[in-house]
């Protein structure tokens, strides 16, 4: 799908438009993580809308300058990829339309708004709202901004995992949250290439496993039900590309709850004043699961990919 010099070339071209996010080592906690490895965490949430999505739409937007943007550009989203999509449109002078299921964030539709989108809710699931996106870029000629599978998307959100192995040489782990998929092929591709000893591990909610439910059977598999209630990170099937990329390059997957992901939130905002959204909040959720190969890790990179308000209330 993608290859390193892909990342490469996003990482210039994005410049720009993004930041460089800080790390947090962690230490002097209340309530330790219950690990014995040391925890430095990547504060993507810090990205510009928010989120690591504003790094692939980017590259989806200035990857291809010959495409026609004069209908506008059009995606449907957990709410993050809707933010970035909002923000690149604005960026390139064209109108978005993001459609969004039921369960997002209204503070994030707020913000979409305000980057000048229109958004409209569509279903209950990411899948359905989906189709009427792309039925909207069939009928009006919008550009549609795929959230993960496509290879411009990819290699953008794998400039993060550049970023992170210039900032730190000393990790051995990086904990990603999976929503379709996008990030962690991406990311594990840029690992691989640069640092094929530093593991990537993946994070799912036990609500919506579909990478781990696919890794299982040896194929790509369309989950029958999605019971999570974490928009981010709630997709019904990925994309055969983004499985042959997990599956080569991801070794293992943790299951986390919903209830886990929220207490971690609430953890991130006492412990450090970080307001993460749930999915940007699941790497911490892994690191208390217990899940035995923690017990493998010496030196982790804990990414909160997205921020909100979850870990206030």
């Amino acid at each position: 799908m993608i290859g390193i010099e892909d990342i490469e070339a996003a990482r210039a071209r994005i410049a720009p438009y993004t930041r460089r996010t800080p790390v947090m080592r962690m230490k002097d906690a209340k309530d330790p993580l219950p690990v014995d490895a040391q925890v430095v965490l990547k504060l993507e949430c810090l990205q510009v809308t928010g989120s690591f999505k504003a790094r692939g739409a980017l590259n989806r937007l200035l990857g291809a300058p010959g495409q026609n943007l004069a209908n506008g550009i059009v995606t449907a989203s957990g709410g993050n990829h809707g933010l970035a999509v909002a923000r690149t449109a604005y960026v390139a002078n064209t109108k978005a339309s993001i459609f969004l299921p039921a369960n997002v964030s209204a503070a994030k539709i707020a913000k979409m708004k305000r980057w000048g989108a229109q958004t409209e809710i569509v279903g209950n699931a990411w899948d359905e709202a989906s189709a009427a996106a792309l039925e909207f870029a069939k009928t009006t000629g919008a550009a549609y901004f795929h959230p993960f599978a496509d290879p411009l998307v990819v290699a953008g959100q794998g400039t993060l995992g550049l970023e992170i192995l210039d900032d730190l040489a000393d990790i051995d782990t990086i904990l990603v949250a999976i929503g379709g998929g996008g990030l962690i092929s991406g990311l594990a591709t840029a690992v691989a290439a640069r640092r094929p000893d530093i593991r990537v591990i993946g994070i799912e909610p036990t609500g919506s496993p579909t990478l781990k439910d696919s890794l299982d059977a040896g194929r790509c598999v369309k989950l029958q039900t999605i019971s999570t209630k974490v928009p981010t990170m709630a997709c019904r099937e990925t994309d055969p590309r983004i499985f042959d990329i997990v599956r080569a390059r991801v070794p293992h997957i943790i299951l986390v709850s919903d209830e886990a992901m929220e207490e971690a939130a609430r953890w991130l905002w006492f412990e450090t004043g970080v307001a993460a959204d749930l999915s940007g909040a699941a790497s911490i959720a892994a690191l208390q699961s217990g899940d035995s190969i923690l017990n493998q890790c010496r030196s982790i990179c804990a990414l909160v990919c997205g921020a909100g308000s979850e870990g206030i209330t």
